[in-house]
């Protein structure tokens, strides 16, 4: 196993955007906790300080003034080694800055040079580059500290820190999930490892954030890009690895491909002063396996949802249960997430109701052991038709009269919300988002949409994934394997409206996530017809999305801050 030199720890942290204090406690507990475990070096993520993203709040320079006061702060626990620590810097403009901290101060700065403006990222926005690439001698071993961006392409940050020579790349990182993610980014890192013959240390932020949600999946590499060490997904720990530095020496002199490269060549690390770290007990390597992709899914959803409610401050969630697969999956990641009983189902049966749906609603609230109440909405449907008969004499029955359903039934769930504090969620899922096959202020309402961004085919893969994982039917067979509907006149199915969704959600796949064009859309095999109908649907929906709530990003591209539309629009693709 050979004679390990530099004992490497990565708290994989749960923050707050804004609770700098909240945050500092954190990451002072990380410091105490890897200081017992004799660590040389010790990784916090990406801007760690001020929480990830803090948006405008960095338009603020007091703000990032109170970032690095923490920072200066929590300077003073660092006794041994060397602490990096994520925070807003602000010197005549904003930085997304790691201090190297030791000896009980800080020593250093160094400046995320690459910044992301693309998808759901706004760097550009908020923050200068740095220019310059950092090395840092601990107890001999190079060290060159880089924030998430700055190794993902083989851009010039990238290539500096090769040149630099470095024994440890230190990668401070708030990476957010979705499908897939967690795979192509550590194929990525390793590679970034064996570029540069030296090992790799990647810190990733864990938990949700508005509607994002980071999956953790912190990692260490070594000089030839195998992973020695990998923290959980989802989870906050704290992940300890022993690194042998001279490994990537013997590496580099065996594969001198970096000679090569362009650049000023080896560096002079920045003097630094740190006492060396007690030293420790032995550490087992921990490489925690990767969950498989629905796993991964749920968590993502219960993560995200669990810290938008618990982060805001709301005592439970109100989840309208129609006995459909979208509500029946929602409540079912409510309880996950927060437990039965701080999740409360309303059944609002109409006159149109099935019994079916009511034994699904019920059968689904006894296995989940939560609360199920029951609001009929017959008398408030009447009283809205009678108070609208005036008005809208002389004309037939249409939507209007089924979406005074989904209206009553959005405005008493709001109204047991504004009582007991709880937040609502909507249940729609992204497929029906997509087309619009929703009603403004009524399905649509609520808070927080854990489904928003998760088709209809992920939705029964999920539901059929819960009920598998627990060995028990918590969603009922019979909720899952019914055709879908919204139960707002006799015999109403989705298909009525929708072409079926094992046709529909390959088309959104193609034309939302990919951008694909409708020509390129029938070139892949869509059918013309379904195809115009479903880019018609999406494109005329865009109003109804801005209006809706937000919820978790699980796919690479999700509406809002990914898939930016304009409302008022003469382009049509069809």
């Amino acid at each position: 196993m050979g004679h390990f030199t530099l004992r490497v720890a990565l708290a994989q942290l749960n923050t707050v955007v804004g609770d700098i204090a909240g945050n500092a406690d954190k990451i002072r507990a990380a410091i105490r906790d890897s200081a017992e475990l004799g660590t040389d070096v010790l990784l916090v993520p990406e801007l760690a300080l001020s929480g990830y993203p803090p948006e405008d709040l960095l338009l603020r320079p007091s703000f990032a003034r109170e970032s690095r006061q923490a920072l200066d702060d929590l300077a003073a626990e660092v006794r041994r080694g060397v602490a990096i620590i994520g925070f807003a810097e602000w010197d005549r403009d904003c930085f997304n800055s790691v201090g190297l901290v030791a000896d009980g101060r800080v020593q250093s700065v160094y400046r995320k040079r690459f910044l992301p403006n693309y998808g759901v990222f706004d760097e550009a926005r908020y923050f200068q580059a740095g220019q310059e690439t950092a090395v840092i001698d601990v107890n001999g071993s190079r060290v060159a500290p880089a924030v998430c961006e700055d190794v993902w392409y083989p851009t010039a940050a990238s290539l500096d820190l090769v040149a630099a020579r470095p024994d440890l790349v230190a990668v401070a990182s708030a990476s957010p999930y979705f499908q897939g993610k967690g795979d192509r980014r550590e194929a990525m890192l390793a590679t970034r490892a064996a570029d540069a013959g030296a090992a790799l240390a990647f810190c990733n932020q864990v938990g949700g954030q508005d509607e994002l949600v980071f999956d953790g999946r912190s990692a260490v590499f070594d000089s030839a890009g195998e992973v020695i060490a990998r923290a959980s997904e989802f989870e906050e720990e704290l992940l300890v690895a022993d690194l042998e530095p001279a490994a990537a020496e013997r590496r580099r002199l065996r594969e001198p491909l970096v000679r090569r490269l362009p650049g000023d060549g080896p560096r002079q690390a920045a003097p630094l002063e740190a006492l060396a770290a007690a030293p420790g007990p032995p550490i087992e390597r921990r490489i925690a396996p990767t969950l498989e992709p629905a796993a991964q899914v749920w968590n993502a959803l219960r993560v995200g949802l669990r810290d938008y409610v618990d982060k805001n401050g709301f005592p439970g969630v109100v989840v309208g249960l129609s006995g459909g697969i979208d509500s029946s999956l929602a409540v079912a990641i409510a309880a996950d997430a927060l437990g039965p009983e701080r999740t409360l189902g309303v059944s609002l049966p109409s006159r149109f109701t099935s019994e079916e749906s009511k034994v699904g609603a019920s059968d689904l609230a006894e296995a989940l052991g939560i609360r199920l109440v029951e609001v009929p909405i017959s008398g408030s449907v009447d009283a809205l038709e009678a108070a609208l008969e005036d008005v809208l004499s002389g004309h037939e029955r249409d939507v209007t009269e089924e979406n005074l359903q989904a209206r009553a039934r959005g405005t008493l769930l709001m109204a047991i919300s504004n009582k007991l504090g709880h937040l609502v969620l909507a249940t729609g899922n992204k497929s029906e988002m997509s087309v619009g096959y929703s009603t403004l202020y009524g399905d649509m309402v609520g808070g927080f949409a854990p489904l928003r961004d998760v088709s209809k085919t992920w939705v029964y893969r999920l539901a059929r994934w819960r009920n598998t994982s627990e060995g028990r039917e918590v969603i009922p067979s019979a909720v899952i394997e019914r055709p879908p509907t919204a139960e707002l006149r006799p015999g109403q199915l989705d298909t009525d409206s929708l072409p079926a969704y094992d046709v529909l959600d390959p088309i959104l796949t193609d034309y939302v996530e990919n951008d694909l064009t409708p020509e390129e859309l029938v070139a892949a095999g869509h059918a013309p017809d379904v195809t115009e109908r479903v880019v018609r649907m999406v494109d005329r929906a865009e109003y109804k999305r801005r209006q809706g709530p937000i919820g978790i990003k699980i796919t690479p591209r999700a509406f809002g801050k990914d898939r930016r539309m304009p409302i008022t629009s003469r382009h049509a693709e069809s």
